[in-house]
């Protein structure tokens, strides 16, 4: 009976331990898969390009819209926040952390276009976010050291992510 106790207990513990995301498919009308997705359900009508995201933001601290990106990093702790980029190179990164902590990304998935819905917002990152970030992320303590002032930042808080194939 201890035995059984055990191996149910071990069982439990090793699937409640288990943090790799798994996203729910969505297929194209020929039954391809076409993305996988996050968080609260979404679809591709009405994203923007995030150019277009970043101009309607220039006269705005914020807005809810549904936008797509490129991932550039995601935490390699958890899969608890992202960087996505434009492919203009002079546009600026955006960090992207889920809604209530619901859900996480794959940590692999650096170079994966996704759409996102949420709210896209501008802020100042005070130094030991921005830190605890990098350390996340795998920088070297040198690195991280080199961080000694807060920084504006373009974020956005996602409801839902579509990671596309």
């Amino acid at each position: 009976m201890y035995k059984l106790f055990l191996f149910f207990s071990l069982s439990i513990f090793l699937f409640a331990c288990n943090t790799t995301p798994e996203g729910k498919v969505q297929l194209t009308e020929d039954g391809e898969i076409e993305a996988l997705s996050y968080g609260q359900e979404i679809n591709k009508v009405d994203a923007i390009s995030y150019e277009e995201m970043v101009a309607k933001m220039a006269g705005s601290d914020s807005l809810n819209t549904k936008v797509m990106g490129t991932v550039e990093g995601v935490c390699q702790a958890k899969g608890c926040w992202m960087n996505i980029v434009s492919d203009n190179p002079d546009q600026p990164s955006m960090f992207v952390k889920f809604k209530d902590y619901g859900f996480f990304m794959p940590k692999d998935i650096a170079g994966k276009r996704v759409i996102m819905e949420g709210y896209a917002f501008k802020e100042v990152t005070p130094v030991e976010e921005l830190r605890h970030y990098a350390e996340d992320e795998g920088k070297s303590s040198a690195e991280i050291a080199a961080i000694v002032e807060p920084k504006e930042e373009l974020k956005f808080l996602a409801s839902g992510v579509l990671l596309l194939n």
